[in-house]
């Protein structure tokens, strides 16, 4: 293996590697969505609320 074969095997290998923690990142930042509330939920609408 040549001197540029391997330099063009590690720029690959870091292209590779840097698309691979940008997605792992985006997933991770949409992903987010924090805690669920713990009290509330529904309830029955009463009156005037139904319009």
């Amino acid at each position: 293996m040549g001197g540029r074969a391997l330099v063009t095997l590690v720029r690959r290998a870091m292209v590779a590697l840097f698309a691979g923690v940008s997605v792992a990142a985006a997933i991770r930042v949409r992903g987010s969505g924090g805690v669920p509330p713990q009290k509330g939920g529904w309830r029955e609408l009463k009156g005037t609320e139904l319009e």
